[in-house]
């Protein structure tokens, strides 16, 4: 059996000091990294054009391009999002270490470097960055419809059928940037920090009276909160519809769309569910109300309605 040998991480460091460079390239190459090397921001970008790294090292202050305004052309780049960076910096005051996360930078080092610190907090990021991407390839297979924002309400990532729905959705403003609207950020905040009611909003879109529905998952990072997404017509089921129908409040949703002719398919994309688990929904349905089929089912939740009406 032939063993294929390990991938060598590639790292890209960027630094105008010949000094840094020749210190840092010792060690990764040492540590069995192999390393890339940009003297400026602008030689970084092309750089990354044709290889993507594993991490990059960036200095803060560099003549030309500084590290901040790197890093965020760097993040940028849908391909890079993933890549932990690193700031080296001489400046130590918080101001400009706040500035480097609010870049996108996921850690930073003082100048002079010592090399073993340094050597730790690669392989620590690395490791982050390996189980981030494995997460988000299982997210992405479920088909789920989720997404993962700032504090800000600017979207990080969101997994292919999130994005989808939400390009179909939302009005575009010209910007790479996409950012929740008000008073979803707003909403954010008061559901991270655990209000009550406020586990869900509904959120506007371009198509008249549709709304996207958000709900709050929990945090995932120091800056990285996970929502879940689903289309909503606005129109919320009552409470009491579902209980005198001897149903779950999940089951009175799913009725209530298939009254309105829904198809299992359109069900699962609306509350957010696999088509599956809408079928599972309709079996239990069936069950409970004593039908057989769905248009029999539609029939007791419309005569429900009008009783209510």
């Amino acid at each position: 059996m032939i063993i294929e040998p390990k991938k060598r991480d590639v790292a890209l460091v960027v630094d105008d000091s010949p000094e840094t460079l020749r210190l840092l390239t010792d060690a990764l190459d040492g540590a069995g990294m192999t390393v890339m090397v940009a003297l400026d921001g602008a030689s970084a970008m092309r750089i990354v054009d044709q290889i993507t790294p594993d991490i990059v090292l960036l200095d803060a202050v560099m003549p030309g391009m500084d590290g901040f305004e790197t890093c965020r052309r760097l993040k940028r780049d849908a391909g890079l999002d993933h890549v932990p960076i690193i700031f080296m910096t001489g400046l130590a005051e918080t101001e400009h270490i706040v500035r480097g996360l609010e870049a996108g930078g996921v850690d930073y080092v003082t100048k002079p470097i010592a090399v073993e610190e340094m050597l730790a907090r690669i392989r620590v990021h690395l490791a982050n960055a390996r189980l981030t991407q494995s997460a988000r390839a299982a997210l992405d297979v479920s088909g789920r419809y989720l997404l993962a924002v700032n504090g800000a309400g600017k979207i990080m990532w969101a997994t292919p059928q999130a994005q989808k729905l939400l390009s179909d959705s939302l009005a575009a403003d010209g910007d790479d940037d996409l950012v929740l609207p008000e008073p979803i950020p707003q909403w954010l905040d008061e559901a991270r920090k655990g209000k009550a009611g406020a586990k869900a909003a509904a959120m506007p879109t371009r198509h008249g009276n549709e709304l996207l529905r958000l709900q709050y998952m929990g945090k995932l990072g120091a800056n990285e909160f996970l929502l879940r997404l689903a289309k909503d017509s606005g129109a919320e089921t009552p409470v009491e519809f579902s209980s005198e129908l001897g149903l779950t409040t999940r089951e009175g949703e799913v009725l209530s769309w298939l009254s309105k002719g829904k198809t299992n398919r359109d069900i699962a994309q609306i509350l957010g569910l696999s088509p599956r688990t809408v079928d599972k929904h309709l079996e239990q349905i069936y069950s409970k109300l004593g039908v057989e089929n769905r248009t029999a089912a539609a029939a007791i939740a419309v005569n429900a309605k009008h009783r209510k009406g």
